[in-house]
């Protein structure tokens, strides 16, 4: 039997890294789990973390996650316009997935050229809300900055043209939290006002029966609902995006496990290629810039990065190159992902500019190829075989540059794709680079890593995707225990 159709509804935040994406993503698996076919929308993202859709294009890593809650493919219409940092003032801009050239603060958010990108991100919308049921909708930062109100493309003008219901989400972790939800309400325009049709309190830490004090008198205040109040998790783990989560990586070896390490770049990009190992008991896996860390690693990983060329530099001022090189003269594997792989080359050369100032730079030297960055990026997923197995793998490739063996040497792939291509180099047993991000996501893949280091393994295999599907139930569980669903359900089903 058919489901009842509800209405869109968006998660938008008082304030900046509240909780949106993750408890979009729960919304999704709850809706998925009650027979509803629901799909997540952001309009505009900003993220260093990104993922490649079926078609090959680019969205923003948190939708994609978000789709897989949901149980349906990721598509550029999920999150239309991407923005990704590539210094403190400048973004490369991904419309439909596809790179558009780089914008500087003042020029992206000026009212010129804005109601070409609203016109795309609206289109993208409605093609969305006729496929599936509901759309769960996500913000962007505060919906309180209203000296932006007027370019603002994400937030309520979004939700106007969607005619959605708009949940705020709070965190109560921060502090402030009456003052910040009865500000934000107050400061919307009387139509923005009446699409907000709940509250809901995030990363509560306590006894929540201490705090109901506090629900009334939000709503009083606020004359809008109070749909639960989330306690902060612990022990669910579901993909961030934000580079912040960093900060609460493990930084240092430990005795009785095969040590990885990542290195740590200033434009670390894609950091979810190391979420398999980090859950995967045979290992330990920490992040580190600390030359005395990186000679304690069995295997290092150099990950991608949005800036190659700046990364590089810094590692060859920090002492960290001279380190890698040192591990890898000692016994340490030494494997590059993507921007890890061009730096592990003998030159990555820019000569049109594409990333900055820096028109070429000699690389570690471990891998005898060379890379020329090229304004077209590469974005696809891709199935491929290694090692001369047959068991195919899946991942998918983000990146600007062309590596090519230099003269006289041969190639020597790591990976063969499917469509006959070849991909990266493999240096002997120890030494290998790919431009195939989600390639540690293959179980296959990390016991080949792994397989040198075979007499310091005792745990079995780590089956990834059924434990990813596990914490998306668990996080629905956690969210559906403190949401009002009925009420939330009653909101929705308003319009017909």
């Amino acid at each position: 039997m058919e489901k009842k159709k509800l209405n869109s509804f968006m998660l938008a935040g008082i304030g900046s890294d509240v909780g949106k994406s993750i408890l979009a993503a729960a919304f999704c698996r709850i809706l998925k789990q009650d027979g509803y076919h629901p799909a997540p929308f952001k309009a505009q993202n900003m993220a260093l973390n990104s993922y490649a859709t079926p078609e090959g294009l680019e969205i923003g890593r948190a939708q994609a996650v978000q789709a897989e809650a949901a149980g349906v493919p990721c598509h550029t219409d999920m999150n239309p316009l991407l923005l990704k940092p590539s210094s403190e003032h400048t973004s490369q801009v991904v419309l439909l997935g596809k790179p558009i050239g780089d914008r500087n603060a003042y020029e992206y958010f000026r009212k010129e050229g804005r109601e070409e990108l609203r016109k795309v991100v609206n289109e993208s919308y409605n093609r969305l809300a006729t496929r599936y049921n509901p759309i769960v909708m996500e913000g962007a930062g505060s919906i309180s900055e209203i000296n932006l109100r007027d370019v603002d493309l994400v937030n309520m003008p979004m939700a106007k043209h969607a005619g959605a219901d708009v949940f705020l989400v709070a965190d109560i972790d921060r502090g402030g939290v009456f003052a910040s939800v009865y500000g934000s309400i107050l400061l919307q325009t009387p139509e923005e006002r009446s699409l907000i049709k709940g509250i809901i309190i995030n990363k509560f830490r306590g006894d929540i029966r201490l705090f109901e004090s506090g629900i009334k008198m939000i709503e009083d205040l606020c004359k809008v609902p109070v749909l639960g109040v989330v306690p902060y998790y612990k022990g669910i783990y579901i993909e961030e995006e934000d580079s912040v989560m960093l900060e609460s990586k493990n930084r240092e070896a430990i005795a009785g496990k095969i040590n990885i390490a990542v290195i740590l770049l200033r434009h670390l990009s894609n950091f979810t290629d190391f979420n398999v190992l980090e859950r995967d008991e045979r290992v330990h896996l920490y992040y580190t810039n600390n030359v005395n860390e990186i000679a304690k690693a069995d295997i290092v990983l150099l990950p991608g990065s949005k800036n190659t060329l700046d990364d590089l530099y810094e590692l060859r001022c920090n002492g960290v190159v001279q380190a890698i090189l040192k591990a890898h003269r000692e016994g340490a594997t030494i494997m590059g992902i993507c921007g890890g792989y061009q730096m592990m080359g003998l030159e990555v050369r820019d000569p049109d500019g594409v990333e900055g100032s820096f028109k070429l730079l000699p690389g570690l030297g471990l891998l005898p190829v060379i890379t020329t960055m090229q304004g077209d990026k590469v974005t696809r997923q891709v199935n491929f075989t290694f090692d001369e197995s047959d068991t195919v793998c899946k991942g998918y490739e983000i990146h600007m540059g062309r590596s090519v063996p230099a003269g006289g040497f041969s190639p020597s792939p790591l990976n063969k794709l499917e469509d006959g291509r070849e991909d990266g180099y493999r240096n002997g047993r120890k030494c290998m680079g790919t431009y195939i991000h989600g390639i540690l996501d293959n179980q296959s893949f990390i016991d080949f890593l792994l397989k040198p280091y075979a007499d310091k393994l005792e745990q079995q295999t780590f089956d990834y995707a059924t434990f990813k599907e596990e914490q998306y139930d668990k996080l629905a569980e956690h969210v559906r225990k403190h949401i009002n669903m009925p009420l939330l359900y009653k909101i929705l089903e308003r319009n017909d």
